[in-house]
């Protein structure tokens, strides 16, 4: 049977950093930067157990400025 798979890209100079996405994910994927911050100035959302997606689509779906990519594909 196959596996679902999922990568998840955001588009960190458009984030806000406003957290909906780490909360709509089922599988603790997401986080905010601690340490980088985006030239806009805000702390942005990125990928901090990338191998944890399934592609579920959760973080892109709640994100207010569309800024968050998922890509599926099947794994045997």
């Amino acid at each position: 049977m196959a596996k679902m798979r999922g990568a998840t890209v955001v588009d960190t100079e458009r984030c806000k950093g406003c957290g909906l996405c780490i909360v709509a994910c089922p599988f603790k994927v997401l986080a905010l930067s601690t340490k980088n911050v985006n030239q806009k100035g805000y702390n942005y959302a990125e990928a901090v157990a990338p191998d944890a997606c399934t592609g579920c689509t959760s973080c892109a779906i709640v994100c207010p400025d569309g800024c968050i990519t998922v890509y599926r594909k099947k794994e045997d």
